[in-house]
């Protein structure tokens, strides 16, 4: 029987066997085998067979936090059968490769290094030809580790690359979703919404992705490298005006979304678009892949486990006052699982910046929590909480989210901290570090969105 002075360790625990089964490189090598000439891939979501004889060369490209584990794998299941290729990732998510180029970038807002590991991808795609095998390895973060400013139609409007580091910090602030975010993050790139499928056309692609989108929408992990775009430069002008945000975008990114929107630059390639013929998407990991494992570290531990949502999205402090009556209810009425009883969730909430401070949405909801069940009194005893992102670097920040339980909140009282203050300013990282309450793992260097883990005693 798990003891509450464990509990600490048993939610660290708990967060890593998670994390631990959503490893791109065990991922790749699970899913992708070589049978003499031919390429077999395996998955749950789509499987494949290709000759590799009917190709002369082999690429092999990709962006995210998860890409450099993944070009691991897959160079151990290719070896030299790889010709050349080029993964961008986020600074300190890299691995030992042989044949693969690594090139290192900012994130969450795009630098110069980005900038040029999109043009060595593009180079590369634009290399490509029918008898060309491209294999895309594509996670989260790829969408501002690979910027690409749309550079504009026969010499007419362009974006900077500080225009859109402008943008990135505006769409970060207001509190748009992944979905809202990355529809204006496609509308002015060269390669996202599908671009780098037109530009890689007509080779074959076959692209392997790991999900760290709430509902795993191939179209907005990433924004859609390879993917047909169903969003149009209207619905990104929309979003704008819905987060009254026209005033604080660059003039360019706005004159880009106000011309699109009237047809005088081209479209992201749409559904049906031939240059999707020759291209195939596959998803090898998931947030819930994530939450069954840790499901099963809960069973081992002797809590008695249930997921409840991958799906978690919104505000983060309104998401922890749900999460919080969920458990406080456990504690009441028994509900939905036996004590000890360790509840799971994951998505991606949002976080509405109020001021000055440092942290990020993990710790942000931690923060929240710890409000709640500090404001229920002894109902909120015997509980714990920790909420961390997969990929190790919750927002700007080295830790990957925090803890939250009576003792804590106790802890902070006594330092004379207020939770209240904090989350005015926006500065959970602050309080949590002053109380030693931050989970930190480094980079794990794979990236299924968040975990939310309560134990309940």
């Amino acid at each position: 029987m798990p003891e509450q002075s464990g509990a600490y360790e048993d939610l660290e625990s708990i967060f890593r066997a998670g994390v631990q089964r959503v490893d791109p490189r065990q991922l790749v090598k699970a899913g992708v085998r070589l049978e003499g000439d031919r390429l077999v891939v395996r998955a749950e979501s789509a499987s494949l067979t290709l000759d590799l004889r009917d190709f002369r060369r082999i690429l092999v490209l990709g962006a995210g936090k998860a890409s450099a584990a993944m070009a691991a794998g897959i160079e151990q299941v290719l070896g030299e059968r790889i010709d050349e290729g080029v993964v961008v990732v986020k600074y300190g998510h890299t691995e030992e490769l042989r044949r693969i180029r690594l090139i290192e970038s900012g994130h969450p807002l795009p630098d110069e290094q980005g900038v040029r590991g999109a043009e060595a991808v593009a180079e590369l795609a634009r290399g490509a030809d029918e008898r060309t095998l491209v294999i895309n390895l594509i996670s989260g973060g790829g969408s501002a580790i690979l910027p690409a400013p749309y550079s504009g139609e026969e010499g007419r409007l362009g974006i900077t690359l500080e225009e859109k580091q402008r943008a990135t910090q505006v769409l970060l602030a207001c509190g748009a979703t992944i979905q809202e975010f990355n529809c204006i993050r496609k509308h002015i790139s060269n390669l996202k919404g599908g671009r780098l499928a037109k530009l890689l056309h007509p080779a074959r692609s076959v692209n392997l992705i790991l999900s760290d989108v709430v509902g795993d929408r191939l179209d907005t992990i990433a924004s859609g490298l390879t993917v047909a775009d169903e969003t149009t430069y209207a619905q990104a002008q929309a979003i704008v005006q819905r987060y009254r945000i026209a005033d604080r975008l660059p003039p360019r990114v706005t004159e880009l979304l106000r011309r699109g929107a009237a047809g005088e630059f081209p479209e992201t390639p749409k559904p049906g678009d031939p240059v999707f013929a020759g291209v195939t998407n596959i998803l090898l990991g998931t947030n819930y892949t994530a939450l069954k494992a840790a499901e099963g570290r809960a069973r081992q531990l002797g809590y008695c486990p249930a997921v409840l949502s991958s799906r978690i999205v919104g505000e983060a402090r309104e998401v922890a006052k749900v999460l919080a009556a969920v458990a406080l209810d456990r504690q009441a009425f028994d509900l939905p699982v036996k004590k000890p009883a360790c509840l799971l969730c994951g998505g991606e909430t949002t976080v509405t910046i109020l001021g000055d401070g440092l942290g990020g949405r993990n710790q942000e909801l931690a923060l929240s929590f710890l409000r709640e069940i500090d404001a229920a009194g002894d109902a909120g005893a015997g509980i714990y909480f920790l909420s961390g992102a997969t990929d190790g670097n919750d927002g700007p920040t080295d830790a990957a989210g925090a803890f939250a339980s009576t003792q804590l909140a106790e802890r902070a009282r006594s330092r004379d901290l207020s939770i209240e203050s904090y989350l005015g300013r926006s500065d959970s990282y602050h309080f949590y570090e002053s109380i030693d309450g931050l989970l930190k793992t480094g980079p794990t260097n794979t990236n299924v969105c968040d975990l939310q883990i309560c134990l309940i005693f």
